[in-house]
């Protein structure tokens, strides 16, 4: 820590460092830390770090009269000008008064020690081993010193963890958990537990599940850019088929994507993939796919946990699948795993990045309780399940929540096909919910129960028909008798209207006839 204080400074924001070393000396120095990327010499060479190893034997020291400090004030006080330093480090502080009994001495040279350095306006980094009961050997530098970190190195459970607390920070707000750290290839790294400041952004855009028919239960435009997003369900349920769907989309979008699998290496889960009609092969091929494989009993979670800090610093994804973080359980306590996955989120919302979480839940306990217990923390949470019915065993999907958005309340039911997942409608009927063969049975049983009435108006209509056209036909008849009848009646009323005609002629006629006989005048007559 006190080295890469000093190269950090030296290399980001220019300020030149002394390392005074009791212990190792320079080429070991420099040799020690070359595996965490820093070229001492190079730095040295530009005036940036000066390396200074003091030489103390214990047998070769002879304790007369009172002891100071001056001398080392002398040639640290050269070592700064020399280069101009800002920071400086001592490592450490009991190998330099390790052959020395008299502790007053001591302590009032140790707080003299601290009085110069501040005198040289130069930020100190003083290493010291921890003591009986105390934070240092001597007891007094905490009380000196500025700020106080304490590290720790333990083995649980067969892991090495290194922690670091900052016990004290004067004129500061700090954080005074512990924070696991660790050594790598880059250097220090330390992630705290979990942001000190709930100040994430909101985006309002949305991404696609890559699952049309769940977009569409989730409002019809998947979720929201940067949530946190659950799949939890017992095994053999299909979640990592629909985190494959989720990447797959990421993909299509022009958009990289990290895939952290803990139980499948990379080639396991390309050729499990093809059997549902997808192909990864092209993403990783354009750089667009990356995999992240390792069982989590490899290392401690701190070191999973740094690994995907650098990977996703390094491939700036904007999708990142881990699956399933339950496999993490098995190293650490709940407390600790329960941190991992609080840091990983906090880190991926900074970043706005969208994950996606599986967690396999037992087939015991109720369906809703994940073995992490970070369901709470969650921005959406799918959960799969299986369902069983009529000695057959189908899968189920229903949004438990999703925060900020209108979502079905419905279950789907969820099938695996050789193009992909697929979200159906169940059954539900007087019954109960029907999935599989028994949905079919029971749709099938509907189609012809509605062919039969249909098949059934159709003969209603038919023999209707056939009632019509008979009354119709009935009909006719009685309207052409009626016709003939009114015909009869109308030649007979028109046959006697003549004959009524004919009579009047006659009786003109006969009166006629009798008029034509002469009249014999009056008095003419016969007497």
């Amino acid at each position: 820590m006190a080295m890469e204080f000093l190269v950090r400074g030296a290399t980001q924001f220019g300020e030149p460092g002394v390392f005074m070393a009791f212990e190792e000396t320079d080429q070991d120095l420099s040799q020690n830390v070359a595996s965490m990327g820093f070229d001492l010499s190079a730095l040295c060479a530009r005036k940036k770090l000066f390396l200074d190893h003091v030489r103390i034997e214990r047998n070769e020291i002879e304790e007369t009269g009172e002891y100071d400090l001056e001398g080392l004030f002398i040639r640290l006080g050269n070592a700064i000008d020399t280069i101009g330093a800002k920071r400086v480090v001592l490592d450490t502080l009991e190998s330099l008064f390790s052959g020395f009994s008299d502790t007053n001495i001591l302590r009032a040279e140790l707080r003299r020690l601290f009085a110069w350095l501040k005198s040289k306006g130069v930020t100190a980094v003083i290493t010291a081993e921890s003591g009986d009961g105390k934070l240092t050997r001597q007891g007094i530098e905490e009380y000196v010193a500025d700020c106080v970190i304490l590290l720790d190195h333990r083995v649980e459970d067969q892991t090495s963890i290194r922690r670091l607390r900052v016990v004290k920070y004067r004129g500061t707000m700090h954080g005074t958990s512990e924070y696991p750290f660790l050594i790598g290839q880059t250097g220090l790294s330390v992630l705290p537990l979990s942001s000190l400041k709930l100040e994430h952004k909101a985006p309002t855009q949305r991404v696609s599940s890559g699952v049309p028919r769940l977009d569409t239960m989730l409002g019809g435009k998947g979720f929201y850019r940067g949530t946190s997003i659950l799949v939890s369900g017992g095994a053999g349920t299909g979640k990592s088929s629909l985190v494959t769907h989720f990447v797959q989309a990421a993909c299509q979008r022009g958009e990289r994507a990290l895939y952290m699998a803990s139980e499948q290496s990379p080639d396991e889960v390309i050729r499990n993939m093809h059997s549902i009609g997808l192909n990864l092969e092209p993403w990783i091929k354009r750089d667009l796919l990356r995999f992240y494989a390792a069982r989590p009993g490899a290392f401690g979670l701190e070191k999973h946990l740094v690994t995907v800090h650098d990977l996703t610093a390094e491939f700036q994804p904007k999708v990142v699948v881990v699956d399933p973080i339950t496999n993490f359980a098995s190293t650490g306590t709940h407390s600790e795993v329960k941190s991992m996955v609080t840091r990983l989120m906090d880190m991926f919302k900074e970043r706005q990045i969208t994950t996606m979480f599986t967690s396999l839940t037992s087939g015991d306990g109720a369906p809703e309780l994940t073995e992490v217990g970070i369901s709470s923390q969650m921005d959406a949470w799918l959960l799969l399940r299986n369902l069983e019915c009529n000695g057959e065993r189908n899968r189920g999907l229903y949004v438990l929540k999703s925060r900020g958005m209108a979502h079905s309340n419905q279950i789907r039911e969820f099938l695996l096909t050789d193009h992909g997942v697929q979200l159906r409608d169940v059954y539900v009927g007087p019954s109960g919910l029907l999935t599989g063969s028994a949905r079919d049975a029971q749709e099938a049983k509907e189609r012809a129960e509605a062919i039969e009435r249909k098949q059934q108006s159709q003969r209603k209509s038919l023999k209707l028909t056939q009632e019509r056209q008979l009354l119709e036909a009935q009909i006719a008849k009685m309207r052409s008798d009626f016709e003939v009848e009114e015909q009869g009646l109308l030649r007979g009323a028109h046959e006697v209207e003549l004959q009524e005609k004919q009579f009047v002629l006659d009786r003109k006629e006969m009166g006629r006839v009798r008029l034509a006989d002469a009249v014999p005048a009056a008095g003419n007559g016969h007497a």
